[in-house]
């Protein structure tokens, strides 16, 4: 079958599926020509959290098309997935380095090991973020120091590496990625990591600092497969915490002239990513994009989630589809700014939102996502250490929430979600086709390096029963309300 893309799969699908149910067609698709396997099964729901379902539904024949059906076709593929994970922030690391050894090997196990969620990617930062103890870069100085020479990653020596270390010791294909959210003040105008833009003047330093940082981390055993060229490109946070404006015309400035070609001459082979922001600045990747010098040296977009939708995505692969797509950051909870810019939370409670976060990386998937990375692994019951001035308001937040008296960890709904992708679907997966377009249900489908096979499908509404079609072979679903659940065979 000839697809080029899932709108026009969708399309197909749906006018076959009306003509089969009318009898005026054979069934939508032809016998599968593969041996389907016995079905193992997990779900997430109020009382259950990644559990194997003890009897779950097994393929059988079918003759008809049901309405609400979701339909199979793995011989149409898209993107190879890496994998997914989480920020390794100062924040969290600090934290990380409070526990007790053994608490803190529990922990990466959790996350990082094969026991565990099997998280395979992971975020850091060059410098301070919003989420550090203390305000840093790599070249603090009141003065600027063009040459770079009082450079150094003493900072990171402390929790960040060994955690990184550890983390890839768990897990030794850790994919790792790295962002700046301010490079040093002196680079910036108004010589502040507090906001400000980027000054052109230092184009050229600040391409060698990313050889240095990438030089440094690798002395220490920690190699960086990527980075971006800047965390969220398009805002200063109002000079709320590290941040740096890039106007388009400098980001893609840097990256042809300076970045790339720093990179290419101290034989780094790490991939350059763009935005690194949200998916309605879309149109302003399209336009970097469009220029030759810059597309030369980009693998591909980083995306956040705080605003626009994740098709955003699928644009851009359709003009560019040799670039890559990349969700880098998004976390619990997201904010809605009520009067007088004041920070209003209105999502469900910490640790019940596990059918939305699954129906978002559903969607991700869906739209060219090659990996899926939220921001913290660990903050405390406050969502601290935060640098943010004047402070955000107090929430537990992260991936994992630890409470800094008792060391009692919490699990947040994202943290449920992630099993149904880290722990079944492989790196080097495919994604293919799932079509189907049901009421309150999500589904994506991946296809293994082993041959193995995962269908996730997210219920966000009221139990329902749906019919899965793959060839000539069925599974009848009976999915509960406000689950994920998850299907291998």
């Amino acid at each position: 079958m000839n697809v080029t893309n899932r709108r026009d799969f969708l399309k197909l699908a749906a006018t076959a599926s009306l003509a089969a149910a009318a009898g005026k067609a054979k069934p939508l698709y032809a016998e599968s020509q593969e041996v389907l396997g016995t079905v193992r099964a997990w779900r997430t729901t109020s009382f259950e959290k990644f559990q194997p379902i003890q009897s779950p539904p097994q393929w059988e024949t079918w003759s008809a098309v049901t309405p609400l059906g979701i339909h199979l076709e793995p011989g149409t593929q898209y993107q190879e997935m890496i994998g997914f994970g989480g920020a390794f922030t100062d924040a969290s690391c600090y934290l990380l380095n409070q526990m007790a050894p053994d608490s803190r090997h529990a922990f990466l196990s959790n996350l990082y090991g094969p026991d565990g969620l099997r998280l395979s990617v992971g975020r850091t930062c060059i410098g301070a973020s919003d989420y550090s103890k203390t305000l840093y870069s790599f070249d603090d100085t009141p003065e600027p120091d063009a040459d770079l020479k009082l450079f150094s990653i003493e900072h990171d020596r402390a929790w960040i590496l060994p955690t990184l270390r550890a983390a890839r010791e768990l897990n030794p294909d850790l994919y790792l990625f790295s962002s700046v959210w301010s490079p040093p003040g002196w680079m910036k105008t108004g010589g502040s990591m507090w906001g400000g833009s980027m000054r052109e003047h230092w184009f050229a330093s600040h391409a060698q600092y990313f050889v240095k940082f990438l030089q440094a981390y690798a002395a220490e055993g920690v190699k960086v497969q990527a980075i971006t060229v800047n965390n969220e490109v398009d805002t200063d946070q109002d000079g709320h915490f590290p941040a740096t404006l890039w106007g388009q015309q400098y980001e893609m400035g840097f990256v042809a002239n300076h970045l790339g070609p720093a990179l290419e001459q101290s034989s780094l082979n790490t991939k350059i990513w763009i935005l690194d922001h949200n998916y309605d600045l879309w149109g302003r990747v399209v336009d970097e994009l469009s220029n030759p010098r810059v597309y030369k040296y980009v693998d591909g977009v980083a995306w956040h989630s705080y605003a626009g939708t994740p098709d955003a995505m699928s644009r851009v692969h359709d003009m560019f589809p040799q670039k890559n797509m990349y969700f880098t950051e998004g976390g619990p909870p997201a904010h809605l700014f009520g009067p007088a810019g004041q920070q209003q939370f209105t999502r469900p409670p910490y640790g019940t939102d596990w059918a939305r976060w699954s129906s978002a990386f559903t969607d991700m998937l869906r739209n060219w996502a090659r990996m899926i990375c939220v921001w913290n692994l660990l903050l405390d019951e406050n969502g601290r250490p935060d640098l943010t001035n004047p402070p955000r308001p107090m929430r537990q937040a992260g991936l994992v929430s630890v409470n800094s008296k008792s060391q009692q960890l919490t699990y947040s709904g994202n943290y449920y979600a992630f099993p149904h992708y880290s722990k079944l679907i492989q790196r080097g997966a495919r994604i293919f086709v799932s079509s189907g377009d049901l009421p309150g249900i999500e589904h994506v489908a991946a296809k293994n390096t082993d041959g193995s096979s995962v269908l996730v499908v997210t219920n966000s509404s009221v139990e329902q029963q749906v019919q899965c079609t793959l060839g000539s072979r069925a599974l009848k679903l009976v999915l509960p309300p406000d689950s994920i659940t998850s299907f291998v065979w």
